[in-house]
């Protein structure tokens, strides 16, 4: 330590108390940029922005998905045409009337005598041996799975809007975080060109800050950048314009508990909607099979004929009643073929419906996985990384300010903090995620969103 008496230069003791006051404002800077501990034990959304704009509920997007989104409207108008398709589909072929005239002359059109007479028939096929239920069976299991599959679409537009609102939620904390560490390396690099320029700190301090200045800066641009195609997602779900301003994201509370992952994968294998769809699937595959070795037998015609003429001494009415049959001459090319195709298509909904159940069983262990994973770390932070780290920012601080640690050494304690309170909302995020894909494989909600102020959202899953 230098001590100077009352007889040293007047420059020199200058110089000395602006060394003295840089240094008590270097240890000022980092002091003024604790992170925020206490958020992240609790909620983590940093509340900087707070009382600026309204928040973004996940509640309110899965409303707005569901009434705006182009992909679900689209499904659910296939599923009115698939349902309308099933009347008619129970109701044999509509009959065929004819009216004519018979045995009239030529150029003159009059009727010749006594064959000459109006003529009016009505002919009506009439299907056998159960075809028309088993047509109806077809139909109705075709229209239930395109529900579901209309069911599975609004989930994975759900789905969808969840994983781009916990990406905004990640990058708007983490850009929160790093402008809240450029000011402070800003601070920090104004501080060290003051020491350098008293002789006190080192010309590779001054460097060093420089480069932490200019690298959280082009961090900084980058996630500016990546929050404007995050917008875009969302905007995109919600049919609007793709620069349409997004409220920053508030994250839900997740539930405490978590199901095992056997309950999830049996809740899931029964209530998945493309799961249920490919069973819908394949109840029509069956009826389709069945109706294809029924299609051998002979459909029935039946018709009535009606006709009149003119007699002589009144007018003469005569009736006629006609029972026909198809007669299937090329049943080796056309009807035993259809019996080929509809159990090569009953053989392919039976091993799509295995296949769904499987990619679901592996996407829900995967889901449970990373929710377990996430849960534990954001626990392992919150009570252990983050306070050891605000520890270390703490000690390194005082011995920075006894002369112990150069000002580096602060800097990078408390960059390490800022780092890992990035890595906080990034897992939170991943929770976020895993939740948001275990409510789409499992078709029902597994905790309520939050939602506006008199806003009732309706129950996830089919409606």
């Amino acid at each position: 330590m230098l001590i100077l008496g009352s007889k040293a230069p007047t420059g020199w003791r200058t110089i000395v108390r602006g060394v003295l006051g840089v240094q008590a404002a270097l240890g000022a800077v980092i002091a003024d940029h604790p992170p925020l501990l206490a958020q992240d034990r609790g909620n983590p959304t940093v509340t900087a922005a707070a009382g600026q704009a309204p928040a973004l509920l996940l509640g309110d997007l899965y409303r707005d998905v569901r009434r705006e989104n182009p992909r679900a409207e689209a499904a659910r108008a296939l599923t009115r045409a698939a349902e309308a398709r099933v009347p008619g589909s129970k109701r044999p072929p509509d009959p065929q009337v004819q009216f004519g005239f018979m045995n009239y002359t030529v150029p003159g059109l009059k009727p010749m005598d006594p064959l000459g007479m109006a003529q009016l028939q009505v002919m009506q096929m009439v299907p056998v041996a159960g075809k028309l239920s088993l047509a109806g069976k077809i139909t109705s299991s075709q229209a239930l799975a395109q529900r579901e599959r209309a069911n599975e679409v609004e989930w994975e537009s759900r789905t969808q809007a969840a994983m781009a609102f916990y990406d905004l939620y990640q990058t708007d904390q983490a850009l929160l975080v790093a402008r809240e560490t450029l000011r402070l390396l800003q601070d920090l690099q104004r501080t060290a060109e003051a020491m350098y320029r008293v002789g006190e700190g080192r010309q590779a301090d001054v460097l060093r800050a420089q480069v932490e200045v200019a690298r959280m800066t082009e961090d900084t641009i980058r996630m500016q950048t990546m929050r404007l195609g995050m917008r875009a997602r969302i905007n995109a779900l919600l049919n609007r314009a793709g620069d349409a301003s997004i409220a920053p994201p508030e994250v839900p509370a997740f539930p405490d508990s978590v199901l095992t992952l056997g309950e999830l994968a049996a809740a899931a294998e029964r209530g998945r909607p493309m799961v249920r769809a490919g069973e819908r699937d394949l109840e029509a595959a069956d009826a389709g099979s069945t109706l294809a070795r029924r299609e051998l037998w002979p459909d029935l015609t039946l018709g009535i004929q009606y006709g009149q003429r003119s007699g002589l001494m009144n007018t003469e009415r005569m009736g006629s009643l006609m029972v026909g049959a198809s007669v299937p001459v090329f049943a080796r090319s056309r009807q035993l073929r259809m019996r080929e195709e509809a159990s090569a298509m009953q053989a392919m909904a039976r091993a799509d419906l295995v296949a769904m159940r499987s990619e679901t069983r592996g996407r829900v262990t995967e889901a449970f996985a990373n929710l377990v994973r996430a849960r534990n770390l954001i626990a392992l932070y919150r009570h252990t990384v983050m306070p050891q780290a605000e520890a270390t920012v703490t000690s390194s601080l005082a011995a920075y300010r006894v002369g112990s640690v150069n000002f580096m050494t602060a800097l990078d304690s408390r960059m390490t903090v800022n780092r890992y309170r990035q890595e906080l909302f990034t897992l939170v995020a991943d929770e976020g995620k895993s939740w948001a894909e275990l409510e789409m494989l499992l078709g029902r909600e597994l905790f309520n969103p939050p939602v506006s102020a008199g806003v009732t959202e309706g129950k996830g899953g089919t409606r």
